[in-house]
């Protein structure tokens, strides 16, 4: 789960496809090295975004990914049980 307080950096190295949704909002900049010192809520002020939208977009996508996931499970299982 994502948080404002978390550094930008640490979100890019937990969630690689992070970027694109980051970049979408207009963070262009991830790879400079003050992003990767700056939490999420300090680099949304300075673009002056609104963080929990883009915490919503980054935990929604977790949320896919968690759903993908188990779907992926319930399919090997059915098919190890066939």
């Amino acid at each position: 789960m994502i948080k404002k307080e978390m550094l930008i950096g640490d979100i890019v190295r937990l969630k690689p496809n992070s970027i694109d949704v980051l970049a979408k909002f207009g963070m262009g900049c991830l790879g400079c090295p003050s992003s990767q010192m700056e939490s999420l809520e300090q680099a949304a002020f300075i673009h002056g975004l609104d963080v929990d939208k883009i915490i919503d977009e980054l935990n929604k996508d977790e949320q896919n990914e968690e759903k993908l996931n188990k779907e992926k499970q319930n399919k090997e299982k059915q098919n190890n049980e066939e």
